[in-house]
């Protein structure tokens, strides 16, 4: 019997042994299993740190793409409306030098049609002066030539008597020549200009200078028309009175020079006008 109570006690002795290293060793291995989990929720929290700043990096490039995508389209757009703004300015770059070159063609015209007006006049001025200086007294008549147009100056002593718009037997020799010259060149118009000195004038038919003057022209007129034959269509009559003298009216001789008619042979402007457009052309 003591002996039984022996062995019973060195087994409870020998069972409790075993229990306290398998206690200690499943301690251990919580311990380690505690810190292995707590290893394993730092490394899942950095984790999540780190995807939260990958979702973050993730969302800056997709913001970037998407600015950049709109910036391409805005550069795009800008490229295009260059594209077009370049295409307009050469379109407008060729209509300017076209402008330029249907400009110099006029210009050109100009120039040629000036020529040949020039030419002509000069033509005129010379069978002018050397008709109607013939058995007439220079200073009686003047001839020029101004730009393009004719201008013959002729002293109303050889024209009217004073204060008359009557013309006189010794007119009718001078305006024959005249006529002659005109109807010689069929394509030009006809002036006859009126001017009187500054003294005044009033009697039963005239009530002033610019009477004076406007009858004056309009007689030469109807002698050019009626006697010369030269159209009506190409004559023009004008009074200019005394507001454009060629001298003072201050004293006989300046008066005189102011009392005078002038006769412009001109181009018609419709037919100048159509040799500028067909020069142009």
């Amino acid at each position: 019997m003591k002996r039984l109570s022996v062995a019973l006690l060195s087994v409870i002795l020998i069972s409790s042994c075993v229990s306290k290293k398998e206690y200690a060793a499943l301690e251990l291995k919580h311990q380690n299993t505690e810190k292995e989990l707590l290893a394993v929720k730092t490394n899942l929290q950095k984790c999540l740190i780190e995807k939260e700043k990958e979702d973050t990096r993730v969302f800056a490039l997709k913001e970037q793409v998407k600015s950049l995508k709109q910036d391409k389209k805005t550069a795009l757009k800008q490229v295009e409306n260059l594209t077009v703004l370049t295409q307009s300015s050469s379109d407008n770059i060729k209509s300017v030098i076209s402008q330029l070159s249907e400009k110099d063609k006029y210009i050109n015209g100009v120039r040629k049609a000036m020529t040949q007006k020039d030419s002509l006049n000069l033509a005129i001025k010379y069978h002018l002066t050397r008709n109607l200086t013939d058995g007439i007294q220079d200073k009686d008549i003047e001839v020029n030539v101004e730009k393009t147009v004719v201008f013959i100056s002729i002293s109303d002593k050889l024209l009217f008597k004073s204060a008359s718009y009557n013309v006189t037997e010794k007119a009718y020799p001078v305006l024959e020549k005249i006529a002659k010259v005109i109807n010689d060149q069929p394509k030009m118009e006809v002036m006859i200009e009126g001017h009187t000195d500054s003294k005044s004038i009033k009697t039963e038919f005239l009530q002033d200078n610019w009477d004076l003057s406007a009858m004056r022209a309009t007689s030469i007129t109807r002698i050019l028309q009626y006697k010369y034959g030269v159209k009506p269509e190409r004559l023009i009559a004008a009074g200019r009175s005394q507001y454009v003298p060629l001298a003072p009216n201050d004293n006989d001789v300046n008066r005189a020079k102011n009392r005078r008619t002038k006769i412009i042979i001109m181009p018609k402007l419709n037919q100048f006008f159509e040799l500028l457009e067909q020069d142009a052309e």
